[in-house]
């Protein structure tokens, strides 16, 4: 695996990725806010046609929009997040695609939950994300249209795009070809 925008802290111990976001950092492009990021962490292979990849993210989220989760990459502007975003001091399921625009949806987690496994599966031009809170049962959150590029960057991602990081863990991160 390799980085992009290698985060500040982080050490790969078993089937466990342990990581320290660096202060202001993020992935976004334009859309309400009129500004371009492309400072966030990125740890990842690249990956050829269509695959399924999951992780269980655990976090202390602190600071608004802290993240941690899972990244399709092509490039700076074609890219999906997904994974936690803490907004309003609740965790929220956060899927974010970009084509040019960033555009982001997020649903609340009652109670905060010690842990969520999120899961992407692309099949041709299409990604679905989708999340569980046991690693057994998955709910669709989003189904979107990404690229017909081949090859992609795939792997684990994390920001806090107002604080000053916060530290997490990926574990059981796997990716399987279709």
């Amino acid at each position: 695996m390799e980085w992009y925008n290698e985060a500040p802290a982080w050490n790969v111990q078993g089937d466990t990725i342990h990581m320290t976001s660096g202060s202001k950092t993020d992935f976004w492009r334009e859309t309400h806010y009129g500004f371009i990021r492309d400072n966030g962490h990125f740890f990842y292979e690249q990956i050829q046609g269509d695959f399924v990849v999951e992780v269980k993210v655990s976090g202390e989220y602190q600071q608004l929009y802290d993240q941690a989760g899972l990244m399709v990459r092509l490039n700076e502007s074609t890219w999906l997040k997904c994974g936690i975003e803490f907004v309003n001091g609740v965790q929220q399921v956060s899927a974010v695609v970009t084509r040019d625009y960033s555009d982001w949806s997020i649903l609340p987690i009652p109670e905060n939950p010690h842990a969520i496994w999120v899961r992407v599966t692309r099949r041709s031009t299409a990604v679905e994300v989708q999340y569980s809170l046991d690693g057994n049962d998955y709910t669709m959150v989003r189904l979107a249209y990404l690229t017909p590029v081949e090859t992609v960057n795939v792997g684990v991602m994390c920001a806090s795009p107002e604080g000053n990081g916060f530290s997490m863990k990926f574990e059981k991160f796997i990716i399987r070809s279709l």
